[in-house]
């Protein structure tokens, strides 16, 4: 499995310990649907990237996609460790977070956080690569 080489060929990238296990996970930027050539990506406004944009866009045409259509199209490339099992591999899968319900540690109250979840290859239990939590 190709590794991104910088953050600029990515839309999404994180590399966590999840208790005694590890997860990396990266999806790599796609070319334009419409034009071919430039990679789509948020929105660069005064040199900076809009992080919170409902939108990816291509540099070169400037052709729009929703980040709601645009997003399942891609792939989640993981490398982990189980963190139940030990077992080392990788996959890649459908780039869709879905919403788990977590026990917040600190206040021990049950809520939804957006996860990509997937099953660990040797003992089938599940994996959750949660958004950060404030």
């Amino acid at each position: 499995m190709k590794e991104p080489a910088s953050m600029e060929e990515c839309i999404y990238f994180t590399n966590r310990n999840i208790n005694s296990g590890k997860v990396k996970a990266w999806v790599f930027k796609e070319k334009c649907p419409k034009c071919g050539l430039g990679l789509m990506g948020k929105p660069v406004e005064k040199g900076k990237v809009k992080i919170r944009a409902t939108e990816y866009v291509c540099p070169e045409c400037k052709y729009k996609v929703d980040k709601d259509e645009y997003e399942p199209t891609l792939l989640v490339n993981i490398k982990y460790t189980c963190p139940h099992c030990s077992n080392s591999s990788e996959l890649s899968m459908p780039f869709v977070r879905k919403k788990v319900s977590f026990i917040n540690e600190t206040t021990g109250k049950k809520q939804l956080v957006e996860s990509i979840r997937f099953q660990c290859q040797k003992c089938s239990k599940n994996i959750d690569i949660t958004k950060k939590m404030k």
